[in-house]
């Protein structure tokens, strides 16, 4: 299967742009490893600018930007600054630890837009996940302030431990003023390896169709899930020359073998991975776009 530039750049809709190694937490299922250990890889803002520019060209109406802890990056108000001057929306993926004046000043701009992860409405097993204590407490305050200031906001509820109290989450959540929660399961990917090794049956199927991944050192997946598939380097090509290469092309291949289970999802209806019928292909929403692939299976609730 050949991509041609054109149907590259009509094709690309999203990227995921991991900016940073480097977080506060350490999460027991982090499928980038990253923690206080992190680095900011090899990539420079102005990497980052130039990654942004290409992407915009080549039709990207979002990005992610994700680590890591994308907060701990000093350019990261810059990065979502240049992202929108090229009409380019943003979601920011991040623990919400701990936010400066400054970033909520970002994130308060028109075309900006956060996200989490949240594990427990009791600070002991959301500790056990994050491992740092106070995490708890820091992360439900300043969802809090999310919603007071009318920031846009989805929470995704990873269940990954026996007895985590998701549903009690769930509600506690809701009493906060979150309208978009959703729940994903432990993908074995990164520190969440458990029973078998990172491959296929963890995807959702839609890598590489419309998305793409950039890591701290220019490396560039499929999907942020599939680390171990590198398709080029922005260091040393052009995004638009990585879109259309022949290890993308490869890679597109491979991942058409999960992909009859897609069609078997009815996009109007809502995909549960639970269901023997519906994964690993079925892709997760948003907005009720099932067409749409995001770091973790998102699910609006029932209104």
């Amino acid at each position: 299967m050949t991509i041609t530039p054109t149907e590259a750049s009509s094709a690309l809709q999203f990227a995921w742009l991991e900016i940073t190694g480097l977080c506060q937490l350490a999460c027991a299922h982090c499928y980038a490893e990253s923690g206080p250990t992190g680095t900011r890889g090899t990539m420079t803002g102005g990497d980052w600018r130039r990654v942004i520019d290409q992407a915009a060209a080549l039709g990207v109406h979002m990005v992610q930007f994700i680590g890591g802890e994308p907060t701990m990056h000093p350019e990261l108000p810059r990065l979502v600054d240049h992202a929108l001057q090229r009409h380019v929306e943003v979601e920011v993926f991040t623990n919400l630890v701990h936010v400066t004046p400054q970033l909520w000043d970002t994130f308060s701009r028109p075309g900006v837009r956060l996200a989490t992860s949240y594990y427990s409405d009791q600070a002991d097993q959301h500790t056990a996940v994050t491992g740092r204590r106070g995490s708890h407490a820091r992360t439900t305050a300043n969802i809090a302030d999310t919603v007071r200031r009318s920031i846009p906001l989805r929470v995704g509820l990873i269940d990954v431990m026996d007895g985590q109290r998701v549903e009690q989450a769930r509600e506690h959540l809701s009493a906060l003023g979150v309208a978009e929660i959703g729940t994903d399961r432990l993908r074995q990917v990164g520190r969440g390896v458990g029973t078998q090794d990172p491959e296929v049956s963890q995807l959702c199927g839609n890598c590489a169709r419309g998305k793409v991944a950039v890591s701290p050192t220019g490396d560039v997946w499929p999907c942020v899930f599939a680390r171990w598939m590198p398709v080029g380097n922005v260091h040393t090509a052009s995004l638009a020359e990585i879109v259309t290469s022949a290890e993308m092309a490869t890679v597109e291949r491979h991942l058409a073998a999960v992909r009859p289970v897609v069609a078997r999802c009815a996009p109007e209806s809502r995909c549960d991975p639970s269901k023997s019928d519906c994964q690993p292909g079925c892709p997760p929403g948003y907005h009720n776009d099932p067409k749409k692939c995001w770091p973790y299976y998102y699910e609006e609730e029932d209104k």
